[in-house]
């Protein structure tokens, strides 16, 4: 796979991507379900908190790179049902992040104004319309379409193509605690996608000298663009 994301980014996704899900939905996982409650846990226990939002969405964005190189390997042998099972799933993921981002303005607004403020604010603004009020339906059949799709063109097999299809049972919606449910999804994602991320990236070709010293400089240039990026 010489394309973008290439062996080792796409692997690499389909590594961390499910493993951050996971550790953002067990991070949240001893607070109650409905957004009271979320809300109130940001203000008394910040700091886990803020680890569950960041490792839940670092993942959704990382998923993007994952679902994108599973999506070429189906392509190889069914490449309408790649288009179509992509799309949905990468529309759900931006979704999810668009969900973070208020779940994120809703949690300092907790923080600076008090939980209780925050609750009413999010009783009162839950049910406005936006784009992606029309577009729910691309996390609810997105990531079975893909299990399918990905069994159909052979990339994974029966069961995992199953834990697949079960990230679809991941509770919907802005400032969603853990359930049973949230475990299972997340757990699908890792049966499902780390394994072929541990192939990739074993079939990778070894890098030589110069990659590993670009890489290097990238990743400070990286960080150092993004320490920037907070003084705006």
């Amino acid at each position: 796979m010489s394309t973008f994301p290439g062996p080792r980014l796409g692997g690499a996704a389909l590594v961390l991507g499910p493993v951050l899900v996971l550790a953002g939905v067990l991070l949240r996982l001893p607070y109650p379900f409905f957004f009271p409650h979320q809300l109130a846990a940001s203000v008394q226990h910040p700091i886990q908190m803020t680890a569950a939002g960041v490792c839940f969405l670092a993942g959704q964005v990382v998923l993007l790179f994952a679902v994108s190189t599973v999506v070429r390997q189906i392509a190889v042998k069914q490449p309408r049902w790649a288009a179509w099972s992509g799309a949905l799933v990468l529309i759900g993921l931006a979704e999810r992040v668009f969900h973070a981002g208020f779940d994120q303005a809703a949690m300092d607004l907790a923080h600076h104004r008090g939980a209780d403020y925050a609750t009413a604010f999010v009783a009162e603004a839950y049910g406005d319309l936006h784009l992606f009020s029309f577009l729910s339906f691309t996390i609810m059949f997105g990531w079975p379409l893909l299990g399918f799709a990905a069994y159909r063109a052979g990339v994974l097999g029966r069961v995992r193509s199953v834990a697949l299809a079960a990230a679809t049972v991941m509770p919907l919606g802005v400032l969603k605690g853990t359930t049973a449910w949230s475990i299972v999804a997340a757990v699908g994602l890792c049966v499902a996608f780390v394994p072929s991320g541990i192939r990739l990236l074993a079939q990778a070709q070894q890098t030589d000298r110069r990659t590993v010293g670009l890489a290097c400089l990238g990743a400070v240039a990286v960080g150092a663009l993004g320490y920037l990026s907070t003084l705006g």
